[in-house]
């Protein structure tokens, strides 16, 4: 299987974060989804592939080219969608057309007008009195009319009502339908990366916690829950994030740690939202104990 997008031991440091050995992989075909806490590194990383922010080792590849060596050939096939406009607000539709198409010699207008039409994007107005939801439509077509082969997204739902979230959802999985093409998602709403993404990495403190499939995910991790004095003290050491309340406990488990436990203990998927929560539990554990 082709990686369309390969990040290797990637290490950037600042005076009060630093990414530490991110490494992970996004086959051509496929959504991923790339999620964590704000303040994980989600952010800082997706500027690392972009070539905005320099790093300190590691090398990131993007359809096979390197990052920073080969930036202006990777941008040309590139589509980017920030959670606010990079845009020049002061123009109207047509005009920021006029200002992106000499930087890409596979830029279309036809599709170009095609997508602001079927986008309902009026071509009159100043973009920057656009929606929000306007605006993420906006980066959506440019991105499309260059024929990009891989779209990143930061943040891109983040204030957007569920109408406009789920239209959103709806273009991603029709443009990946092209098996030559790829999403990276960096989200909070971990409910849109449930229903779309093949792939999930999770980042926690700057390092990489999980990277695989959604479905390996989901059948990884389990929360668990009863009363604490049922728990046995081997299986203790293994739960995540323990939380005792008055009435008894919840924890997240590997499901490979589940074999034996008591029958008074209940435990069921845990969903992404759940594994980031107590994912946070944990470090707040750590720290107090």
């Amino acid at each position: 299987m082709e990686n369309i997008l390969e990040i290797s031991g990637l290490n950037k440091a600042y005076e009060d974060f630093a990414l530490k050995d991110v490494s992970f992989s996004l086959p051509k075909g496929f959504i991923m989804g790339f999620v964590g806490q704000n303040g994980s590194g989600k952010t800082t990383t997706i500027r690392s592939i972009l070539n905005m922010a320099g790093f300190d080792s590691g090398k990131i590849t993007v359809f096979g080219l390197d990052s920073v060596t080969d930036t202006i050939a990777i941008k040309e096939r590139l589509g980017v969608v920030f959670d606010s406009l990079y845009l020049a607000e002061h123009l109207n539709i047509k005009q920021i057309e006029q200002q992106l198409k000499p930087f890409y010699k596979d830029w279309d207008s036809s599709e170009f007008s095609r997508r602001i039409k079927e986008f309902g994007l009026p071509d009159n107005r100043k973009v920057g009195d656009f929606s929000k939801g306007m605006k993420m439509k906006l980066m959506i077509a440019v991105a499309l009319s260059h024929k990009a082969e891989l779209i990143i997204l930061d943040e891109p739902t983040s204030g957007l009502d569920p109408v406009a979230r789920d239209e959103l959802l709806d273009i991603l999985t029709e443009y990946i339908e092209n098996e030559n093409r790829g999403v990276l998602f960096s989200t909070h709403i971990t409910a849109d990366v449930e229903r779309i993404a093949d792939y999930v990495t999770i980042l926690h403190n700057g390092k990489v916690w999980y990277t695989g499939t959604k479905d390996e995910l989901a059948e990884s991790y389990a929360v668990i829950k009863g009363s604490e004095s049922d728990i046995p003290e081997k299986l203790k050491e293994k739960l995540i994030g323990f939380h005792a309340y008055r009435n008894g406990f919840d924890a997240l488990i590997k499901t490979d740690d589940l074999a034996g436990i008591p029958e008074t203990l209940e435990y069921e998927k845990a969903s992404i939202d759940e594994i980031l929560v107590y994912i946070a539990k944990e470090d707040k554990n750590e720290r107090s104990s």
